[in-house]
């Protein structure tokens, strides 16, 4: 509870950072989770009565921390949910991917089938049946040829299930720590980290964007604070 990382709070949105492996909302595992870590927050602070009405909008992976939105309205749930679908909130993220990009910048685009049983996706040809387009732009922050690994920031169009894992990895580019596609750095922390999250403000109509960068520990280390700091 005291370890809530809030960046943003009103009547109508909560803004905060997820923390790694905490799940953005309950699962088989009874773990703690974000959406009751808040509530709870919100209960105490506030001294509500009963049930708090807190609304899950977006999500990230168990594994992935950064920048989270959550609704504390009915509307504001509504409005932000839109902003979802038609593909106005916008996320940026910061990975860490085996080898040297063939390209400093460049875009990626797939198409994804994801496989419930495994709680996997793969890249397959377009037109397969249940395949969802999956779009990314990307550029090298940094490469450090010492350990083979390089710095990626990733500007996500579609957000697909496990997209920028699946698409780097299909490019032999997996991402450092990745358990379920990676070939290096398993059993260490998956370094994908949501850093930037814009939106409309859900009533005030006001864009609005909030960054929080990783810390420079573990995986990261590969960083300075400085390199990060500004895009």
């Amino acid at each position: 509870m005291g370890n809530l990382n809030i960046l943003y709070e009103d009547n109508h949105i909560i803004v905060v950072v997820k923390p790694v492996n905490i799940p953005s909302q309950g699962d088989k595992t009874g773990d703690e989770d974000m959406l009751t870590i808040i509530k709870q927050y919100i209960k105490e602070k506030y001294n509500k009565p009963g049930e708090v009405y807190l609304g899950l909008v977006h999500r990230l992976d168990r594994p992935t921390g950064g920048v989270m939105v959550f609704a504390k309205t009915s509307k504001a749930a509504s409005r932000l949910s839109e902003q979802v679908r038609d593909k106005k909130m916008h996320k940026k993220y910061l990975c860490i991917v085996d080898g040297k990009m063939e390209a400093e910048t460049g875009s990626m685009r797939d198409y994804l089938l994801k496989n419930e049983k495994t709680n996997t996706s793969k890249v397959v040809k377009e037109g397969t049946k249940n395949a969802k387009e999956a779009l990314l732009d990307y550029e090298v922050i940094k490469y450090n040829e010492e350990i083979n690994m390089s710095v990626v920031k990733v500007d996500l169009h579609t957000g697909r299930h496990h997209q920028i894992r699946v698409q780097f990895a299909s490019r032999n580019h997996s991402l450092s720590g990745d358990q379920k596609y990676g070939t290096r750095g398993r059993g260490k922390q998956l370094a994908l980290w949501a850093f930037s999250l814009s939106f409309e403000h859900p009533t005030l109509k006001e864009k609005m964007t909030f960054e929080y960068y990783p810390e420079i520990t573990g995986s990261w280390k590969i960083l300075e604070d400085k390199e990060i700091e500004k895009e």
